[in-house]
């Protein structure tokens, strides 16, 4: 008999779901190297930090320093391991009653062992005294602290190169459209060019100069082309090779936006938040750390023994305790040593302290420098430069203007959409600057 249409219906969706449940409850497995997302994608800047954030491989591994530290921390928090010790003395080498036939006559071996051996048998302890264990922890503690800033603080710089890269794609890209736009201008140009010579309206010279100025519109095509490839390869490797797939792109705005900010408030916000910063003040904290350390281990620990023996038939319990006298080695040298450092972490605190002032300084200058360079093209020259060479175009094809006057404004025009777009670039660049140097990636 062949089973019913609906209950094979029915089995299919239900073991469908079974397993939709199953992976759902499932981990997601990280890819191995090699092996990559299939499709085109294309990130934002802040989806790119991410990534990065997540899958590079330099920063993964220097997270691992944070899990290391923290590993030390169960190390230095454990106390010593009691000793425990045992002895058997005086046993006969053969039977006593041959060894000694006058002494042991008629002595079994077993009361021989009662009677005329001694054993003992005992457990002895470590007194660590002034809070060593407490001391060396948080010691460690702070290690653990001051590393995690220390990797936060890699975080702020991956950020950086992450962004920097990710505009010199977005460059690449707009200089690549640039450079195909006057390439499909100029190739017109060339085009009437051709038909003028051959009717004779054009001097051959005239031509062969037009012709060699399209060299250098293929040029920039090329040149555009190859820095974008590279741009993206460079992004991906900061990206972890493995996230992304081979043709991935960018996609964000490559515009002017102006920032205002307030070069107190930045550096209010860097002082707050610049991880580099923290970790110089966590630094002092751990050299405060490392001195109590120090003074904990001129303490000197008690060693406690107890012992049970059984000596010629007699049981006895015995208890020892000892302490080094601290006459000559009290810790002073690892002590002073310690003071040194407090001192020393002290002075790259304030060091790094004038380096974020600094620092945020140069990143606003700069920002202001960039922006008004910017501004300078968005006001006044953008449009010079193309009604410049709207007007040479269409003079020359009407005769106008000689040839050369026509190669000089479109190299003019070139040189001006290029120069906006690297200033631009520049711009965005500054921008990312003075996040980097505050520490934050929202300007306050």
């Amino acid at each position: 008999m062949r089973p019913n249409r609906t209950v094979q219906s029915f089995w299919k969706i239900f073991v469908h779901l079974a397993a939709c449940a199953v992976l759902s409850g499932v981990p997601a497995v990280r890819p191995a190297f090699g092996q990559v997302p299939k499709g085109p994608v294309r990130i934002t800047l802040e989806e790119a930090i991410q990534m990065a954030l997540q899958h590079n491989h330099n920063l993964r591994a220097l997270r691992t320093t944070i899990q290391q530290s923290q590993a030390e921390e169960i190390t230095q928090g454990l106390r010593p391991n009691p000793s425990l010790f045992g002895d058997w003395e005086y046993l006969p080498l053969g039977s006593p009653a041959g060894q000694n036939a006058e002494l042991y006559s008629g002595t079994s071996t077993g009361e021989y062992l009662k009677n005329n051996t001694e054993g003992d048998i005992g457990l002895s302890y470590l007194i660590e005294r002034g809070g060593k264990r407490h001391a060396r922890l948080q010691a460690q503690k702070d290690i653990t602290a001051q590393t995690r800033s220390l990797v936060a603080d890699s975080e702020r710089g991956l950020t950086f190169q992450v962004a920097t890269l990710f505009y010199n794609v977005q460059l690449a890209e707009s200089t690549l459209d640039l450079g195909r736009q006057d390439l499909k201008s100029f190739q017109a140009t060339v085009d009437i060019s051709e038909r003028q010579f051959k009717v004779g309206g054009l001097s051959e010279n005239d031509y062969l100069q037009i012709q060699l100025q399209l060299l250098q519109f293929q040029t920039d095509v090329e040149q555009a082309q190859l820095a974008k490839v590279q741009a993206l390869s460079d992004l991906r490797q900061l990206l972890g090779y493995e996230s992304v797939s081979a043709d991935y792109d960018v996609v964000d705005a490559f515009a002017y936006q102006p920032v205002k900010v307030n070069l107190e408030d930045v550096q209010m916000a860097a002082l707050k938040n610049r991880p580099d910063l923290l970790a110089a003040q966590q630094g002092v904290t751990a050299a405060n750390s490392q001195m109590e350390l120090m003074k904990a281990n001129g303490k000197q620990d008690v060693t406690v023994q107890a012992n049970y023996s059984h000596v010629n038939g007699i049981n006895a319990a015995t208890l020892y305790g000892s302490i080094p006298l601290a006459i000559f080695n009290r810790n002073q040298g690892e002590i002073k040593r310690a003071s040194y450092v407090i001192t020393q972490a002290q002075e790259q605190e304030a060091a790094a302290q004038g380096q974020v002032m600094d620092d945020v300084r140069d990143a606003y200058e700069g920002l202001k420098s960039n922006d008004r360079v910017v501004q300078l093209y968005v006001s006044t020259y953008l449009a010079v430069a193309t009604k410049s060479r709207d007007i040479s175009d269409y003079a020359y094809h009407r005769g106008g203007i000689s040839l050369l006057d026509f190669l000089y404004a479109e190299r003019n025009y070139r040189a001006t959409e290029l120069g906006y777009r690297q200033s631009l670039a520049s711009y965005l660049l500054a921008v990312e600057q003075l996040r980097e140097a505050a520490g934050v990636r929202t300007l306050p």
